[in-house]
């Protein structure tokens, strides 16, 4: 090895530096430069700092390491590779195979290597959460810090302290420009996460040039006053102060850390013109070249990696690392001894399912009388919240309103983290992101808002669905039924961009007892729920006369039938049930054989086989009617093209919710007509 590597730690940084160079340029696609610059602060943090196992990487009590600069993605493969992350078995045993090999590396950005572009979640142990859109990482990581505080204040016990772990975050420039980063930073700083530990690389560059074409402001006094513990470093290679700075941030117990890093991207390159390229493309053979040179490195040994770094990464992280997980295994058999309905949770938690006994309280809402489907919901929410402790949320500022409240216990805040009542403030996507990361913990987080702000949420949602989460949304307003507040709070195109979203259900119940069925179904499914209420009152249905309401877990079935064949089936969802009831009582006393389909959920549907799904809408009914508070976008798949759609066409307009149905036509009278008219009458 070249003269001017002259210890171990250097040797480990420029194994780091190429590996990421090398990958990129072999894919011809990536951003070299931050991996480049960061490499000193990742193996400090890594080899000094981290709590972490290499062989369980899945250990509960691990410390997070979450790249939120996920263009970096090379600088955390690099990382997991050196320092030995093992595939793990469905018992969370570590297996002989690396989760991420060489070869993956050699095959960053292919399809099947788990090195994509961004991070993936799920992809290889290791990766804590997917990462990319910038901002989403470091609201992910204020749930994970959350979690890790609640986790402490419910089974931590006198001599066991099984949780405490620390949350560590690498973000950029365009991370802290994003509002949900604001967002998340303001909630973090309010609630004292002392835990977590943002390092914000400073290198003022981004995609299209200097951040002084469009950030100019003074991000350490901002983070001050979010209540945030600040340190800067004026070089991100002089290890001695990153190492104070961990120590700092050790040493701070009542707020959070931002650690701010100042950079050149891809530090150490002789061409530093050309720094803001490497940000978002390959460095060019040529540069490869000069760059190893600069380095010392040979320039003939693509994906070089010195057996002495390998032996140090094993010492440094792997030795530690198991000798931590050992002495917390060891603390959790007595643990387990001591405190068995404790430690039945945990591994309940551990192991992603919910308690036998989750659904037992569920109540049945009797008929005759009328209920918003956002108060059976909170009714529901309570009942299942009594069997399963680690069902926590809270609501953007709504709980009174999206009945969201967990009855008897706590509100979560600084100090206090015992609680299950979270207070998200006026923040939805802040929201939503927290919420991921608390998923990613362990804990079943509900989060709850008007239906319209979805949008506001949209990016966190998706990435949810993403990862599998099993996240509930619970969003009530949930159509011009809101009534006065207008066009801006009336949600008409939210129910279709919603079920765009692959993987997400999206259930809108028709009474109390479809939201009942709505819990029961989707609860226990590895996958988010979003849950669409009403604010109005409804009509709970009468199951003596209609068909049971747990039929409804099915996402669509017969709610009501005409004796024979029908000849018209309208179909409906939420409180436009309702209206389908009224108009084939009218069909029928005009000899029209008419059947009513309730369809809460598109996507619980579609899960049925074909037979089911063909028993309840036939093939050779074509005449159809659906009737929906909402855009008609996507109805065609089950009306056809030549179905009729009682729906919005337009936005809503401020008044009474009774006037508003009657102008926009949504009416018995026009489903009756739009009936008859799909078979000539």
């Amino acid at each position: 090895m070249a003269s001017t590597i002259t210890n171990v730690d250097q040797l480990a940084i420029n194994t780091i530096r190429t590996l990421s160079m090398d990958a990129v340029q072999k894919a011809n696609s990536g951003h070299p430069g931050t991996p480049m610059a960061l490499a000193p602060v990742a193996y400090a943090l890594w080899t000094e700092q981290l709590r972490y196992d290499p062989l369980h990487p899945i250990w509960p009590a691990r410390d997070r390491f979450v790249l939120s600069c996920g263009h970096a993605s090379m600088l955390l493969y690099s990382m997991l590779h050196l320092c030995g992350v093992r595939q793990v078995d469905s018992l969370g045993e570590p297996r002989e195979q690396l989760g991420i090999t060489l070869d993956d590396i050699k095959n960053f950005r292919q399809l099947d290597s788990p090195c994509a572009g961004h991070p993936e979640y799920g992809a290889a142990p290791g990766i804590e959460t997917t990462t990319g859109p910038l901002g989403q990482g470091i609201g992910n990581s204020v749930g994970m810090a959350l979690a890790a505080k609640w986790f402490s204040a419910r089974y931590d016990q006198a001599g066991f302290e099984m949780f405490g772990y620390d949350v560590y975050c690498l973000c950029s420039d365009g991370d802290l420009m994003e509002g949900v980063g604001c967002e998340a930073a303001s909630l973090a700083g309010h609630l004292r996460l002392d835990n977590l530990c943002w390092i914000y690389d400073d290198n003022h560059i981004t995609i299209e040039g200097s951040t002084d074409l469009a950030f100019s402001e003074d991000v350490a006094r901002r983070f001050e006053a979010l209540g945030w513990n600040v340190i800067k470093i004026a070089d991100a290679n002089d290890l001695s102060a990153i190492d104070a700075a961990f120590d700092n941030f050790d040493a701070t117990r009542d707020r959070p850390t931002l650690i701010v890093l100042r950079s050149v991207i891809g530090y150490g390159a002789p061409n530093k013109q050309n720094s803001h390229a490497a940000h978002g493309s390959p460095l060019g053979e040529s540069e490869v070249q000069l760059a190893k040179q600069f380095f010392g490195w040979p320039t003939d040994r693509p994906f070089l990696v010195p057996d002495e770094v390998q032996a140090h990464f094993a010492d440094a992280v792997g030795q530690r690392g198991e000798r931590e997980y050992q002495a917390w295994f060891d603390r959790l058999a007595d643990y387990q001894y001591k405190f068995p309905e404790l430690a039945a949770e945990l591994e309940l938690i551990w192991q992603g399912n919910l308690p036998g006994t989750w659904n037992n309280k569920i109540p049945e809402f009797p008929p005759g009388k009328s209920m918003a489907t956002r108060s059976a919901s909170g009714k529901v929410l309570n009942a299942i919240a009594a069997e399963v402790p680690w069902l926590v949320g809270g609501s953007a500022d709504l709980a009174p309103s999206n009945n969201t409240h967990i009855d008897g216990s706590a509100s979560v805040s600084a100090g206090e983290f015992a609680g299950r009542n979270l207070h998200f403030g006026v923040r939805e996507h802040g929201m939503a992101a927290v919420c991921n990361g608390l998923s990613l913990s362990g804990l079943r987080p509900f989060a709850g808002t008007f239906f319209v702000f979805t949008d506001y949420m949209r990016p966190s949602i998706r990435l949810s669905s993403i990862m599998h989460l099993p996240i509930l949304y619970i969003l009530t307003h949930d159509s011009i039924g809101l009534g006065e507040d207008g066009p801006t709070h009336q949600p008409v195109e939210q129910l279709a961009a919603c079920r765009a979203i692959p993987g997400l259900i999206v259930y809108r119940p028709c009474d109390a007892n479809e939201v009942a069925a709505g819990y029961r179904a989707t609860l226990n499914l590895r996958r988010p729920t979003a849950l669409i209420l009403t604010r109005q009152n409804v009509p709970i249905i009468d199951r003596q006369r209609y068909a049971p309401a747990n039929q409804a877990e099915r996402g669509g079935y017969i709610l009501w039938d005409s004796e024979k064949a029908p000849q018209v089936i309208l179909i409906g969802t939420g409180s436009e049930v309702h209206l389908c009831l009224e108009a084939a009582e009218q069909l029928s006393q005009k000899r029209v054989r008419v059947r009513v389909v309730s369809m809460p959920s598109w996507e619980l549907f579609e899960m049925q086989d074909k037979s089911y799904r063909d028993q309840v809408l036939p093939i050779s009914v074509t005449a159809r009617v659906a009737v929906e508070a909402g855009i008609r976008q996507g109805w065609d798949r089950y009306i056809g093209t030549s179905g009729a759609f009682i729906g919005m066409h337009s936005f809503g307009a401020s008044a009474p919710f009774e006037k508003l149905y009657e102008h926009f036509g949504m009416t018995t009278q026009a489903v009756v007509a739009a009936a008859q008219s799909q078979f000539g009458l």
